[in-house]
């Protein structure tokens, strides 16, 4: 996994991998105690300057030895029934090369089943040298394997956004990296008619698709809350690209 103070979330995720033959904690720079948690669980660390979601994961890919490799995030924990899930799989010959995870998140105090946010899943086990992730494309990269996959049954638990707090911050931090990205790629709406789309329209039809014809609404206020927020990020993401566009700093 890749960390940068990480010390709310780093004990929990690691006593639930703590079986594995080798744990690889990259850290990018991290002032808290990260780094002490994680060699008091018998990982190993690196530093790394971090250069993007997808490089940094491919330097903590590089540093594995051991045939197999499960990709965390810090805030992702291992149920127990997902635990023995891996751990059978891979104790006789794997049918096959990766598998994709089913992915609980917690947004706002409650565990959300709906709205295209469950079953999230994640291609996260995989054969060692098999996969890479794609850099420079933001915090979202998945890692790219070619060939047949399988999915396994149990959840992996994402503690995502657990209060108002972490959650704005987040969208505040991912909207202006995609932004740029989006920049960079002269994706900045720079036509009223690409304007209105990206800047006010999608977000209302992403708002509408989740919550109403993907069933958001039986996620309760928490549900209502996370679709309208997302929908403001994605209306943060096409102003600061478009913002950009302009030749103004973001800050």
């Amino acid at each position: 996994m890749i960390a940068m103070n990480e010390e709310a979330n780093l004990s929990r995720t690691l006593e639930s991998v703590r079986w594995a033959d080798e744990m690889i904690v990259v850290d990018s720079g991290s002032k808290d105690r990260t780094l002490e948690i994680a060699q008091s669980f018998g990982a190993r660390t690196s530093y790394h300057a971090f250069g993007g979601h997808g490089e940094q994961k491919n330097v903590a890919l590089d540093l594995c030895t051991c045939d197999w490799i499960l990709l965390l995030d810090a805030d992702e924990v291992l149920t127990p029934e997902l635990q023995e899930e891996i751990r059978q799989t891979l104790a006789s010959e794997p049918k096959y090369g990766a598998y994709w995870i089913p992915r609980l998140n917690l947004i706002l105090g409650r565990w959300m089943r709906h709205g295209g946010f469950y079953p999230d899943h994640k291609l996260r086990l995989f054969r060692r040298g098999s996969a890479r992730l794609s850099e420079g494309v933001g915090p979202h990269s998945t890692p790219q394997f070619e060939g047949p996959r399988g999915t396994l049954k149990h959840d992996m638990l994402h503690y995502a956004y657990p209060t108002m707090g972490v959650y704005l911050e987040h969208m505040n931090r991912y909207s202006t990296e995609i932004a740029q990205l989006l920049h960079e790629r002269g994706r900045d709406s720079r036509s009223l008619p690409a304007f209105v789309w990206n800047a006010l329209l999608n977000p209302a039809a992403t708002f509408v698709y989740n919550y109403v014809f993907r069933l958001g609404f039986l996620d309760g206020r928490e549900g209502l809350l996370l679709h309208l927020n997302h929908s403001v990020y994605i209306h943060w993401k096409f102003i600061k690209a478009w913002w950009m566009g302009q030749g103004k700093p973001i800050k």
